[in-house]
């Protein structure tokens, strides 16, 4: 799904009705059906339901609303914060459509006093289609004083387009007045601030009204990860597969005090459903890795005396001949020895890469090594190993994740995963993917190795198909942090830990199945929306 400026947005619609003839009259209907039917799904208990409208197309949605509501069943009113007579364009013949005796006219803050007005601001449900994604803060006057109201009701906020007041082009937190919402449906495609900022306490979801994909264009080169892009991975399948058909993943990695990375790294390729996984870690704690998990096999290496792998594995080069996918560097240790053979390893092999960890911490100050060169190579740091590949603070990195991440795969030419909160995936032809499942309780240790495994497990079961990596690991990032989640739900944030993502990633697979179906695409975290 991509991502749209305000004025692309503007032009999509423009688009939609002069080139392909669908009426921007059209376009408002059906907007406003998506909000009714979307209030209906999310907020069943709401039999009382107020529609706060402004003079302009957000309002015109919110009238289209009110009328589909009202012919629910649902007692609804609608405020009007103009006079009738101000309203234009498609927003006055979605008015002239509204049952008059819906209509509760605002005029003033001295209106808000009034008991109709107080009494329809104490529904259980408010639907704010005040200002949508064409305002430029900040809000002032009546408007202000009726958002102001809203922030202090007690009833449910379901916000048309954005939550009034904010500034859709926004990438980071908004200050000043904006209301606030308990959820958002938005059409056609996202905005930036839908995306990289938190405009509601629930979901955001993008409902299509009309337009086709043809007019849907960006120059962001952005987009959101969503549901129906990883489903389409997890298709049933065929009666006479067997473990050779879903590819063989090879961990490389571990120290001594350090099994536990690479074993998850495993643990989670096998979960993700590749059908075999093999841990290449140092001899003396193979018997620890292997104890992880029995469906995990291994290769013992050569080790140095603190433990690490060394440099020199001879025969090595004939083993990785049996894997489709490799991942290098959890539990690794920055010891130099190890890091020489993450070099060689990465400089020789023509099998599929994903580096990680201390993987990419072998690569610090020589960059030029890196470069994939035609090969498959799939990086995921977090911002301290990105800060150390690209040579940045990592406040640096953290003040323009998009920008360094972008630059950083394109000269490269790799894909980048560039960890965090809203974790991008960067491409080599600069295309940039927006994930928006996860939350803080992923904050801790090997919760990293977990989506390093799942990145090669996906891709794994998919090497035969042109277009990945790019499907495998959107997909292995967007399942990571749902079932990051899903486990928060079962564990909360303060408890959660790294093989809680693991338990829960089967509940994720099925989930996002469950989602790709909605009519709508969710654009947020919150499992709660389906």
């Amino acid at each position: 799904m991509k991502v749209v400026t305000t004025a692309e947005m503007r032009a999509i619609d423009a688009a939609t009705s002069a080139r392909f003839g669908i009426p921007s009259l059209r376009l408002m209907e059906n907007a406003g059906i998506a909000v009714a039917q979307f209030a209906l799904q999310r907020f069943p208990q709401a039999e009382k339901i107020t529609v706060v409208c402004g003079k302009g197309n957000n309002g015109g949605d919110g009238f289209v609303a009110a009328r589909k509501l009202n012919e629910a069943g649902r007692h609804v009113q609608v405020l009007l914060l103009s006079r009738p007579e101000d309203v234009n364009g498609d927003a006055a013949e979605m008015l002239r459509r509204l049952p008059h005796r819906l209509l509760h006219i605002v005029t003033s803050a001295a209106d808000l006093q009034g008991d109709p007005v107080r009494l329809a601001l104490r529904a259980p449900l408010i639907v704010d289609a005040i200002l949508g994604s064409g305002f430029n803060p900040p809000v002032e006057g009546l408007y202000a004083a009726v958002i102001t109201a809203i922030n202090s009701a007690h009833g449910s906020v379901l916000a048309v387009d954005v939550p009034s007041g904010a500034d859709s082009d926004a990438t980071r937190p908004q200050t000043g007045l904006l209301a606030r919402a308990d959820a958002v449906i938005t059409f056609t495609a996202s905005r930036q601030a839908h995306v990289l900022t938190s405009l509601t306490s629930g979901p955001v979801l993008v409902a299509a009204i009309g337009s086709p994909a043809e007019a849907i264009v960006s120059e962001l080169s952005q987009s959101v990860i969503t549901p129906s892009q990883v489903a389409k991975l997890f298709t049933p399948r065929l009666a006479d597969a067997n473990k050779g058909s879903y590819g063989h993943v090879f961990v490389v990695g571990g120290a001594f005090g350090k099994a536990g990375a690479p074993a998850m790294t495993g643990m989670a390729a096998l979960r993700s459903g590749a059908g075999l996984a093999t841990v290449a870690c140092p001899t003396g704690i193979v018997g620890t890795v292997s104890g992880f998990m029995p469906e995990l096999m291994t290769q013992p290496m050569r080790e140095t005396g603190e433990g690490t792998l060394a440099s020199q594995q001879a025969g090595f080069d004939l083993t990785l001949g049996a894997a489709d996918v490799l991942a290098i560097g959890p539990g690794l240790s920055r010891q130099a020895e190890s890091a020489a053979l993450v070099r060689a390893l990465v400089h020789s092999s023509n099998e599929r890469i994903v580096l990680d960890a201390d993987g990419l911490n072998a690569f610090e100050g020589r960059l030029e090594e890196l470069q994939a060169g035609g090969r498959a190579l799939v990086l995921t740091p977090h911002p301290g190993e990105m800060a150390r590949l690209a040579g940045l603070s990592v406040a640096e990195v953290q003040a323009n994740r998009l920008q360094v991440a972008r630059a950083f795969a394109v000269r490269h030419q790799v894909t980048l995963v560039l960890k965090g909160h809203r974790t991008l995936v960067a491409f080599p032809d600069g295309e940039v993917y927006v994930n928006t499942t996860g939350n803080p309780g992923m904050a801790t240790g090997g919760t990293g190795d977990m989506l390093t495994g799942m990145v090669a497990g996906i891709w794994a079961q998919h090497v035969r198909e042109p277009e990945q990596p790019r499907e495998a690991v959107l997909a292995a990032v967007f399942l990571h942090g749902l079932a990051g989640d899903i486990a928060r739900q079962h564990v909360g944030e303060h408890s959660l830990v790294a093989t809680d993502i693991l338990a829960a990633l089967p509940e994720a697979i099925g989930k996002v199945r469950t989602l790709a179906a909605l009519p709508w695409q969710p654009v947020c975290n919150h499992l709660s929306l389906c």
